[in-house]
């Protein structure tokens, strides 16, 4: 059960504004990054927030891949949009394709800044029980 699990903390991104409120170009994007990694999509799921004032809420979006999963929650009124990748690794290393998968969506969402974590999951020490 190895795997490598990405995340990225997106702030003031500079994307079109399409992309953080428009669950159709949200999914799209995710569906056509997934194909040029090199992962492979095999369903997918869309929830809109509703509208606050007037003024458009965040989508979520994720996408199941035959190697785990990518999740994408946007926040247009921060201009912030946290990122999620996950990659088992059973039956091949799919970590440089999460990566490819990665970058290419921090590409998309153009923040000032990202907070980028990396966690490998499922190695093989031995934890202390009690």
């Amino acid at each position: 059960m190895q795997g490598l699990h990405l995340t990225a903390d997106c702030h003031h991104c500079h994307c079109d504004a399409t992309l953080l409120v428009d669950a159709t170009a949200l999914l799209q994007l995710c569906l056509d990054a997934v194909k040029t990694a090199g992962l492979q999509a095999v369903n997918q799921l869309i929830h809109v927030f509703p509208a606050v004032d007037s003024q458009p809420s965040g989508v979520t979006a994720t996408v199941l891949l035959a190697e785990s999963h990518l999740c994408i929650h946007t926040w247009p009124e921060l201009q912030a949009v946290t990122l999620d990748v996950y990659v088992c690794n059973f039956g091949g290393d799919h970590s440089a394709k999460a990566h490819r998968l990665m970058d290419a969506l921090l590409a998309a969402f153009k923040p000032e800044s990202a907070e980028r974590h990396e966690l490998h999951r499922g190695t093989l020490k031995k934890m202390k029980t009690s």
